[in-house]
């Protein structure tokens, strides 16, 4: 499937790490919170673990969000899957596990939810994760009318996922927007640029638009913001504040 400007067939609002703060976040517990709140799309990301499978984490290090401790890449899959991925967060989540890209993604296409899959590479491995990812999400959603959007702040990572599936949509992250983002963005065939929302203007969105990307915005948890954004323009939205802000929420 090509996805165009002219064919978005993304929803407005996306859940980041799939419920934001109200659980632990890259686990399908989080996913399904938020699913509750009628979220129809997720972002969340993706690396390898030390034996070369892809599994949601956000961090190179599994101190913050598991029971465990070191790099992710050191640990196998099967180590990774025996820690506790949601105590951290609450009792109530205690013993929530690491999950898989690939069971992250059956869960979603089984309840016809989309996908922002960031490509979020342990250091050193950003070609290899490109490429991963890129393969495996070709792989799950074969055939399928709307594939998951790819995005990731590593050039490196996202030209590997360019060439190893290049008819899969791409988004560059930015932090601050350089003065040549959209030539970047160009550079890699993106669909989209990704910015956090602070570097946002109008103008900004409407370059985007008249060279033909649509533009996502993180991490907008004000409600009256994400109003501005869609007034300007904004295709794509992702919040932590999937009890305030509405996953259909409209232009005004």
């Amino acid at each position: 499937m090509s996805v165009s400007f002219a064919n978005w067939p993304y929803p407005r609002v996306a859940a980041h790490r799939g419920a934001g703060r109200l659980a632990p976040e890259n686990t399908l517990a989080a996913m399904r919170l938020g699913a509750s709140f009628g979220f129809g799309m997720f972002e969340f990301d993706v690396k390898l673990s030390g034996d070369g499978v892809l599994v949601l984490m956000h961090d190179a290090t599994l101190d913050r969000t598991t029971d465990g401790t070191g790099r992710v890449a050191g640990r196998t899959f099967a180590e990774l899957a025996r820690l506790d991925a949601g105590g951290w967060h609450s009792a109530a989540y205690a013993g929530e596990p690491v999950p898989a890209f690939a069971q992250v993604a059956r869960w979603l296409l089984r309840n016809g939810h989309r996908a922002n899959v960031e490509i979020k590479p342990c250091p050193g491995r950003e070609a290899e994760t490109g490429a991963a990812v890129a393969l495996e999400a070709q792989r799950l959603w074969h055939g399928l009318a709307v594939p998951p959007i790819l995005s990731s702040f590593s050039e490196t990572a996202l030209e590997a996922a360019r060439r190893a599936a290049p008819g899969l949509p791409r988004a560059l992250l930015f932090g601050q927007l350089p003065g040549d983002w959209l030539a970047r963005c160009d550079a890699l065939g993106c669909v989209a640029l990704d910015a956090q929302e602070a570097t946002l203007s109008a103008p900004v969105v409407a370059a985007a638009h008249r060279a033909g990307l649509r533009v996502i915005t993180y991490t907008v948890n004000d409600p009256a913001r994400a109003r501005q954004l869609f007034d300007w323009g904004l295709d794509t939205l992702i919040t932590d504040a999937v009890d305030r802000i509405e996953p259909g929420v409209r232009r005004a």
